[in-house]
């Protein structure tokens, strides 16, 4: 009686289910402001788990370290935690400190040279110009046959200057609401994400007991044993990342320096920000770079294009698989597929999240396929290579 009591709980939630499921596809926007409503509500909250995440590498490491030679009898939360913790937020605002005190004087004298130099690009810039129109005589025929009305075009400028001044206005008040809405959320996720260090082993806790209580027990082991490969990839990928981004920066500081080129402290931390984002995030900072070394000498900028791709070779195939791709256990291959698609779907958060969570799903593949053959006693040399079996 009771296999089929279950039997028909399942039925009905098959049901349910697809009704729920044919709601969502016939009311599509509404199901997606609903969601956007969600969202907005529970930001602060999603914005605390990313920072107790991010926080929770470091401290764990200088808990360990604390608890190893100060802390000795300090229990889980304790002392040692807040002392921790207290170090990592030092760290962490002392290198945003260092770096303000590093980049923005160099930007400013940046945006200073830059403006100092426009006049002689634009110069070099008509000067090149001429010596194409010599050589090509139909940009001359191209160029008159426009007949430009300056006037004209002034005046539609003026108009649409004047007619867009309202929506300007209600862009800039949008836009200030949605910064304070940022910097609140913000600052709700840093007190919740306190909060969540302080007590994780306490909701770690709760969290097994109501798996266990609603859940098979295998299917509740199961469970936690992916959530605990998630959170060690995604750490893992968050320390390798970070590692691999400050000796790319270092490497263009040393070399740019070596050579002498401009720029190098601001281009150096540029790459190094930008190359958080897999494989193809040094890419923006060797854009930026270019062209701010393009305006003061060309000849210059192209030099620092070949040093990026030497630098991007020695990065890509002897930095980046030692520090990353070893670290979270993903082939070059599958990580630029998860790099191409999450920049696909979601941009560059969808390449910062898809990687470690490719690296999750390949480890969960391959040790359910391990098991599987193991299952149905294949033997190895059926599957082996066989190229290195016959060498």
């Amino acid at each position: 009686m009771r296999r089929e009591s279950k039997f028909w709980i399942r039925i009905l939630l098959g049901i349910a289910g697809l009704i729920l499921f044919a709601w969502l596809l016939d009311n599509a926007k509404v199901a997606l402001e609903l969601l956007g409503a969600l969202a907005g509500i529970l930001a602060p909250f999603l914005v605390g788990l990313v920072i107790a995440f991010i926080l929770n590498v470091p401290t764990r490491a200088i808990e360990r370290l604390l608890r190893r030679f100060l802390f000795k009898n300090s229990r889980p939360g304790g002392a040692a935690r807040a002392a921790a913790l207290m170090i990592t937020l030092f760290c962490f605002c002392a290198v945003g400190v260092t770096l303000s005190w590093i980049v923005l004087p160099e930007l400013g004298r940046t945006l200073a040279v830059i403006g100092q130099q426009m006049p002689a690009f634009f110069e070099r810039v008509q000067k090149q110009a001429g010596v194409l129109e010599d050589w090509a005589p139909q940009l001359r025929e191209l160029i008159e046959a426009l007949q430009l009305d300056w006037k004209k075009i002034a005046d539609s400028a003026m108009g649409f200057l004047q007619n867009g001044a309202t929506s300007i206005l209600d862009s800039t008040m949008s836009i200030a609401t949605s910064v304070f809405s940022g910097v609140f959320n913000f600052f709700m996720g840093a007190i919740f994400a306190l909060y969540l260090l302080f007590d994780k082993e306490h909701l770690g806790v709760q969290a097994r007991r109501v798996l266990y209580a609603w859940l098979p027990v295998a299917r509740a082991d199961r469970v936690i044993y992916v959530t605990a490969l998630t959170e060690r990839t995604f750490s893992r990928f968050l320390t390798g990342q970070c590692l691999e981004a400050v000796i790319l920066g270092t490497m263009f500081f040393v070399t740019m320096s070596l050579f002498g080129l401009p720029y190098a402290m601001l281009v150096a931390v540029l790459v190094a920000v930008t190359a958080l984002i897999p494989m193809f995030g040094a890419f923006i900072g060797c854009f930026v770079g270019a062209f701010l070394i393009l305006v003061v000498d060309p000849m210059q900028a192209l030099w620092f294009v070949v040093l990026f791709l030497v630098l991007q070779q020695i990065e890509g195939n002897l930095i980046y698989p030692r520090v990353v791709g070893s670290s979270i256990g993903l082939p070059a291959m599958w990580v630029m597929v998860a790099v191409t698609v999450g920049g696909s779907t979601m941009g560059i958060l969808g390449m910062l999240l898809m990687v470690p969570a490719a690296s999750v799903v390949y480890a969960l593949a391959r040790e359910n396929t391990a098991q599987r053959l193991v299952s149905r006693q294949v033997p190895g040399d059926r599957y082996a290579d066989r190229d290195a079996k016959g060498k």
